[in-house]
């Protein structure tokens, strides 16, 4: 061990996480209740790095207001962080604020859980069409993102959504459902004026393979039949299922659960409504977009075209030259999502990952960079649902602490001297103890807004606060 290791070995060993959603919150977690940390082998000191003045990433600003398990992870997420061992500092921007350089003189590693905040390319005639839009920028206004605009252009009456994931069950969700139901949800105040004033009539899902194939989950279906004055819509056509299918529904029971849900949706749809809903969500599989057109040149979304699929027998599709038009005035994508590349290490176009070994970032030639690490979607791609993270944080840990005595140490490894950097370059960096001041300002919010004489007996638990520089502001009181 050389004598600058030593050094670094009779300190707390200095770790910067930068992102502070659920991957990186795990991964500050996981590392500091390891064996090796609770055994006093060394210790640890870790600094948790948001770009957002608020923690929680993903869970505050990219998942659906009105899912019944938000609470939950934010509690979760909430008790990691209140105890106190890890340090979070919000507002401050990779890239931007802070360098890699700056990174590798204050800590012995770094973790990059930057996620994936990106739309996934639809490579299609028609998609810069007024009126085409990525799902990962509704999803960012509909949550209160506070580098997007406030406004949002809701003036469609038929609108598709191209997906089969729970992103697109989301996003259908919310354009569909009455914005009255969401006043419960921490919506702010804009999102619930444009989702009112939308006049909206029928929102068509559509999904290139069947309903055994679909990626969401049995909960994000079920969420669909909760929406009131909303008829769910399927089609006999698209329930004809090939081998592969047939033995995915005897196998899997989360198959078999969603294929049922939405066969008995079927079944009875058929029965006499004694009044119909002034929306309908329609559920279409076995399409494959070609084209969104306009209507005469006019550059705005007139209709969207789709070839007719069938499935050839193991459960993948082949299309069929039958092309169906349905006119709808927007169309959102939502296909999945799509890592961005950060500044100083390789990147994967293609996947929208860091190049990784089980976490272990690697240079341009393959090799693992001394110090480096990645978590969660950066690591992996958007796939699996919030829980895969752990046991992808854990993966991650587990080589750090296997690399922990060659690490390059700190050059100033003194937890002050990343404030003092940040304070010297007028960076507006927030705390937890400035999160704790925002929370309680959106609970207030909440609370006086159930109080009024307008809120008709609702009460709403918070009201996100939108603008960055009023996030800062209340944080940094």
């Amino acid at each position: 061990m050389s004598n600058s290791a030593e050094s670094a070995a009779k300190r707390p060993l200095r770790v910067a996480i930068v992102g502070a959603g659920p991957a990186g919150v795990y991964a500050a977690d996981i590392l500091t209740k390891s064996n090796e940390v609770k055994d006093g082998d060394f210790e640890v000191s870790i600094d948790l790095f948001e770009a957002y003045p608020a923690p929680y990433g993903l869970i505050r600003y990219g998942v659906a207001p009105d899912h019944p398990r938000i609470k939950g992870i934010v509690n979760a997420l909430h008790k990691v962080l209140d105890r106190g061992d890890i340090r979070f500092l919000g507002n401050v921007t990779y890239g931007r604020d802070l360098t890699l350089h700056d990174f590798r003189a204050f800590y012995d590693a770094v973790i990059f859980s930057t996620g994936a905040i990106k739309d996934a390319d639809l490579d299609i005639p028609g998609v810069e069409l007024e009126g085409s839009f990525g799902a990962a920028d509704f999803v960012s206004w509909y949550d209160g993102h506070p580098d997007v605009a406030r406004d949002w252009p809701l003036d469609a009456k038929e609108i598709a959504v191209i997906g089969n994931g729970n992103v697109a069950l989301d996003v259908a969700r919310m354009l569909v459902k009455h914005a009255e139901e969401l006043l419960v949800t921490e919506i702010p105040d804009n999102v619930y004026q444009g989702l009112k004033n939308s006049p909206v009539t029928d929102v068509h899902v559509f999904g290139r393979r069947g309903p055994a194939q679909v990626k969401f989950t049995p909960l994000e279906l079920r969420e669909l039949s909760h929406a009131r004055d909303v008829d769910i819509v399927l089609y006999p056509e698209d329930f004809e299922f090939d081998e592969a299918s047939d033995d995915a529904i005897r196998s899997n029971n989360q198959t078999k659960t969603m294929v049922n849900t939405m066969t008995n949706w079927l079944v009875e749809e058929h029965a006499e409504a004694e009044e119909p809903s002034s929306r309908r969500l329609h559920l279409h599989f076995l399409h494959s977009p070609v084209e969104i057109y306009d209507d005469g040149g006019s550059g705005k979304v007139a209709g969207i075209k789709f070839e007719r699929m069938q499935l050839d027998g193991t459960g993948n599709v082949k299309g069929t030259g039958e092309f169906i038009d349905y006119p709808v005035q927007a169309v959102y994508r939502a296909i999945g999502y799509h890592g961005s590349a950060l500044d100083e290490l390789e990147y994967d176009a293609k996947r929208g990952v860091i190049p990784n070994e089980g976490g272990r970032v690697l240079d341009a030639e393959g090799n693992p960079v001394p110090g480096i690490y990645a978590t969660g979607w950066i690591k992996r791609g958007p796939v699996g649902l919030i829980g895969h993270t752990k046991g992808d944080a854990l993966e991650t840990i587990g080589f750090l602490l296997e690399d922990r005595l060659t690490l390059p140490p700190a050059k100033n490894p003194d937890p002050q001297a990343i404030i003092d950097l940040l304070e010297h370059r007028g960076i507006e960096y927030t705390t937890w103890e400035g999160w704790n001041k925002l929370n309680a300002h959106e609970a207030a919010l909440g609370a006086a807004w159930s109080a009024s004489g307008a809120s008709d007996g609702v009460v709403r638990e918070r009201i996100k606060v939108v603008p960055r520089e009023e996030m800062i502001e209340i944080s940094r009181a």
